[in-house]
């Protein structure tokens, strides 16, 4: 499921079977006509298949006025099983949504067609970080995804145990603090990356074979010695473990910990000097897309000011900074990519399958 803190990718299966489900469906063209009326009018259906907030209808009230001849068709996913159901049901799409650590299998399938940067309204107002990070232009070079929000994963730490604070990823494993240490163990990616810049890597996406074994194996010895008082296996389940005083430190995005305060802990997020990890999501056009003039409007959409905005009040890290001024000030800071510049986002390593197994080994434990 995806949330401001973690949009873990279990939809990768999902996203596959899309893009076969697509192939065959699709039309004979790459992308073919576009059902523009004779005034030039952006019109007919546009179908997407996206996370369920992305299309929300209170994300998609500038693009239904700005839009009104469009009528969307949305089909959303929270897991495997529901988007699978979803596909078997007959749905197609013309938009997709993908995180650069997921959309592997999907370009790989040939299911997603190269953008054009050149029909983007806002591309160049895009947050660096973002737009240039490796696997944006993953299709021979081409550019496959727009980024449209991201979240930020850095450190939790109890303001009591740490009233200095804390600015490394080498706290957590620090010794001194041992047995009072959480591991967020939803997802495999980020506890390797997290260990690497730790150690002093500064491409911690890139790990060769043994590298990934090395981490492995420390992360195994540390678990054996106590070290981790737990690998959580939910927000609230660091939340909790925050509160109870059974840790005092995690990693964790920043919503998470701003969830934590509310609930009544005394926590606080920081980035960490070695920089901080991001996951990075945004909207493809499908290779079988019909409408693709509603498709780069739904995109020039979800990546203008105003609808940044939107996702930046409910706490996601927005694409495009001229978005800062629009957002409650609650939410300006810690929406505003430039806070986490020099962050490293999340891709699939060439070498995924030995990290999952790898975590998975040091799991079971």
């Amino acid at each position: 499921m995806k949330t401001s803190t973690s949009r873990r990718g279990q939809a990768i299966v999902a996203f596959v079977a899309a893009g076969m489900f697509l192939a065959a469906c699709g039309s004979d063209g790459n992308g073919g006509p576009s059902p523009e009326g004779t005034d030039g009018v952006v019109s007919g259906e546009l179908r997407t298949f996206t996370y369920s907030d992305t299309v929300h209808e209170s994300k998609m009230v500038n693009f239904h006025k700005n839009y009104p001849d469009v009528e969307v068709r949305t089909a959303t996913f929270e897991s495997n099983d529901e988007a699978a159901a979803k596909i078997k049901a007959g749905f197609r799409a013309d938009v997709i949504e993908v995180c650069l650590d997921e959309q592997g299998p999907l370009v790989d399938a040939g299911m997603l067609a190269p953008i054009d940067t050149s029909r983007l309204e806002h591309w160049d107002d895009l947050d660096p970080t973002f737009r240039d990070a490796a696997g944006v232009a993953a299709i021979d070079g081409q550019v496959s995804m727009v980024p449209t929000q991201a979240g930020a994963v850095g450190l939790i730490y109890d303001k009591d145990a740490f009233p200095d604070g804390v600015d490394s990823w080498a706290d957590l494993f620090d010794p001194a603090n041992a047995g009072r240490v959480a591991l967020d163990g939803g997802y495999w990616l980020p506890p390797f990356a997290i260990k690497a810049l730790a150690d002093g890597s500064t491409d911690p996406m890139n790990l060769d074979d043994e590298q990934v074994t090395q981490i492995k194996d420390e992360l195994i010895e540390l678990r054996d010695a106590g070290h981790f008082r737990a690998f959580a296996r939910s927000d609230a389940d660091m939340g909790n473990m925050f509160k109870s005083g059974e840790i005092v430190l995690s990693d964790g995005g920043r919503a998470t910990a701003d969830d934590i305060i509310k609930g009544g802990g005394n926590v606080a997020w920081a980035a960490p000097k070695e920089g901080a990890l991001s996951w990075v999501c945004g909207l493809s056009i499908s290779s079988q897309a019909e409408n693709l003039d509603a498709a780069y409007a739904l995109i020039n959409e979800h990546s203008s000011p105003e609808t940044q905005a939107l996702f930046g009040n409910n706490g996601f890290v927005m694409i495009n900074p001229e978005a800062v001024p629009l957002v409650e000030p609650e939410f300006a800071e810690s929406s505003d990519p430039r806070i986490i510049e020099g962050a490293y986002p999340e891709v699939a390593p060439a070498n995924a399958d030995l990290w999952r197994k790898s975590w998975q080994e040091v799991r079971a434990g």
